[in-house]
């Protein structure tokens, strides 16, 4: 399920009081901060010297923790994307402190007021991020592509690397929109645009996830506004994705690694998504997958907004499986339509490394690392407690500022659909304000309009309840 990201206004909601109740992890021990310091002052550097190749990054304004850098250019054939990911194993040391330290964590935490950090700040914001106009030790990825946007070579290699400039998607997009855009960022926006139409007709599923935040209106009362992606946004995550499946690729030919899956929705549940879509008047045309129509979804449209939280279950189930000596029998992730793999943000997720060192061993035709071999089969528990924990702190969050919006509106009414049903009670998404909470009654058809009342609305623990009239 895609994050949403919630900036509120300071003071809103008691955070240190959230961390504390969901156990988030707290400072780096000082054992943990040594080991980090004498690995940001030696790390391993390889030969391979490719700082010519003008690299960029681009990331949300204010980001230090840069895991990616990428250069595209065009070739007589197609493309060809180069594709740098921060080369985390050049830093930490398996089984070392700092190791054991980042395994606890397992993801980087993300609050509106800041980050919990998988790796100290030392490494994950200086040394090993790939800052501009600095050389960094990096995980090159090569990928070819032909005029279509397909893959046809794929190749990784450990390089050293030098980020000539830090953009932020708005930059990008500003540039491209205004023709001033270089060569680099219109042929990410040419391959962006190729990859994600193979994406729509590979049956892919792209969620529009848009940021939410709690603004103060001019009467001083908070109000929920959701903040669409940018185009450009989508166009990046296309080339993440694409080394994501060219890691999966190599790792399926060896037998051996970790990937992102996710089986195939259930026909009776997009069946029903269907029927969901028809009650609240979104077009489905004949023919077209789920995965089309709810691509297409506008966030800001009521009726979309629920369609998008429906569309979340049939997103339920993705997790990491591992395998040592044969592909595993369900090697899909169906959101992606292909196998895929997690291997472009080791700075924040742990299992990135363990994917990329593996490719870099596969890629030069060696064996894997016995290190990397060992910690596999635990590494999808390992990133499934990780991940529930950074979808509690995402749900608690969301809860609170949708509670901090409605506190002062209990007892009105509102129209609303059907988004989960049970027992007397279900979970229902508001017209407007676009508010997701729970509804008490008896009848709560899936997908369809009723009218609730607001019956709590409590921002010290972050419960709305809502009842249908």
């Amino acid at each position: 399920m895609p994050s949403i990201r919630v900036l509120l206004p300071s003071g809103v909601l008691d955070l240190d009081a959230l961390r504390a109740e969901l156990e988030v992890p707290g400072e780096f021990p000082p054992d943990v901060l040594a080991e980090a310091e004498a690995a940001a002052a030696s790390p391993r550097l390889p030969e391979l010297d490719r700082t010519d190749l003008p690299l960029v990054t681009i990331d949300p304004p204010g980001s230090r923790d840069l895991d990616q850098a990428l250069h595209l250019a065009r070739t007589a054939t197609g493309f060809r994307v180069s594709y740098a990911i921060a080369d985390v194993g050049a830093f930490v040391r398996p089984g070392g402190v700092l190791d054991t330290e980042v395994h606890a964590r397992g993801v980087t935490l993300y609050a509106p007021d800041g980050r919990v950090p998988l790796h100290p700040p030392v490494l994950g914001e200086d040394a090993a991020s790939l800052l501009p106009d600095v050389v960094r030790p990096a995980l090159l990825w090569e990928l070819d592509l032909d005029a279509e946007g397909s893959l046809v070579g794929t190749d990784v290699r450990r390089a050293l690397v030098r980020s000539t400039a830090r953009l932020d998607y708005a930059t990008v997009q500003a540039a491209v929109d205004d023709g001033s855009a270089d060569e680099v960022l219109q042929l990410l926006r040419e391959v962006g645009l190729l990859r994600e139409q193979q994406a729509l007709d590979r049956g892919a599923v792209d969620l529009p996830t848009p940021s939410q935040e709690v603004e103060l209106d001019g009467h001083d009362r908070p109000t929920l506004v959701w903040r669409a992606q940018l185009p450009a946004e989508g166009w990046n995550a296309q080339i993440s994705l694409l080394t994501g499946a060219a890691a999966a690729g190599l790792m399926l030919a060896a037998g051996i690694g970790l990937l992102r899956t996710l089986p195939p929705a259930p026909a009776h549940d997009v069946e029903t998504l269907r029927r969901s879509a028809l009650a609240l008047g979104v077009e489905w045309p004949s023919g077209a997958s789920y995965g089309a129509v709810v691509s297409g979804l506008d966030p800001h449209e009521p009726a979309h907004a629920a369609l998008l939280v429906l569309a979340t279950r049939l997103l339920r189930g993705a997790g990491y499986t591992a395998f040592d000596g044969g592909p595993p029998e369900q090697p899909l992730h169906s959101a992606v339509a292909l196998p895929y793999a997690h291997c472009t943000a080791p700075l924040r997720r742990l299992a990135d490394r363990h994917v990329g060192e593996l490719c870099i061993a596969l890629a030069a035709g060696e064996p894997a690392p016995e290190w990397v071999r060992a910690a596999l089969p635990g590494l999808p528990d390992v990133m499934a407690g990780a991940t529930r924990r950074a979808g509690a702190l995402e749900r608690a969050v969301v809860d609170g500022a949708e509670a901090v919006v409605l506190a002062a509106r209990r007892g009105e009414r509102f129209a609303a659909v059907v988004v989960e049903t049970g027992p007397g009670r279900g979970v229902v998404q508001l017209q407007d304000p676009p508010v997701r909470a729970r509804c008490e009654g008896a009848d709560l058809p899936l997908g369809e309009w009723v009218e609730v009342e607001l019956v709590v609305a409590d921002p010290a623990t972050r419960e709305v309840l809502l009842r249908r009239v």
